[in-house]
Formats: C-alpha cells, structure tokens, sequence
C-alpha cells in the first residue's frame, strides 16, 4: 500500500462510485482497493459523493412514488422527513371525567402547528 503511487481509471472510478452507492464504507472501499482512506479520499472525492448522492435520489424517487400511489408508510415517511411534520401520542390513564380509557389518541401536526 505505501510507497507505490495509485492512478485511477475508468474501471476504479465506476467501483468506487457503485461501493458508495449501495452504502459501503470508505475504510471498506479503500481496503478493497489496497490504498489508504487518504488516497481514496483525495483521487475518488467526486465517485464518492455522485455514488451516495445517486444511491439517495434513487431511493427518494422510488420513495415518492410509494407516496403517491397510496402507501400510507411512505407517506408518512416523506412528511415527517421532508416536510417537518411530527406525531405526538397522548397516553391517558382513564378517560374524560375518569370515565373507561377508551383508547390512544396520535395526532399529525404540521410544521404551522395546525393539526
């Protein structure tokens, strides 16, 4: 690993770009590599951010489709994530005027603060 002076090419720059995409660490893609964690950093800076940014919006766009198409999970996911709503849960240990518990309450509310 040391002394040898590394030249990237085509085919180490697509490796490093995939490795980064699907989340693999650096310390990992490097070892892979044989060379340091400095030397990926300073010859693959731009593979290792278009990899993670790539792998990001790939995921955000399948994400968003979930969305739209229904699934209440991915939904839920994308408005509290991108759009800074939060769930509160208010557990009540007897009911109003300590009547029966009747059940849990969650509320959505909104980055305005209107539920």
């Amino acid at each position: 690993m040391q002394g040898i002076e590394h030249i990237p090419d085509e085919k180490t720059r697509h490796l490093v770009k995939n490795l980064s995409a699907v989340g693999i660490r650096y310390v990992d893609i490097a070892h892979k590599m044989d060379i340091t964690d400095d030397t990926l950093r300073k010859h693959y800076k731009k593979e290792l951010e278009e990899g993670r940014i790539d792998a990001n919006a790939e995921i955000g766009k399948t994400l968003f489709q979930q969305a739209k198409n229904g699934n209440t999970s991915a939904a839920i996911f994308w408005l509290k994530t991108r759009a800074n709503w939060t769930e509160t849960v208010r557990t009540e240990h007897t009911g109003v005027d300590g009547t029966e518990l009747k059940g849990l309450t969650v509320t959505f509310v909104k980055p305005d603060g209107n539920t």
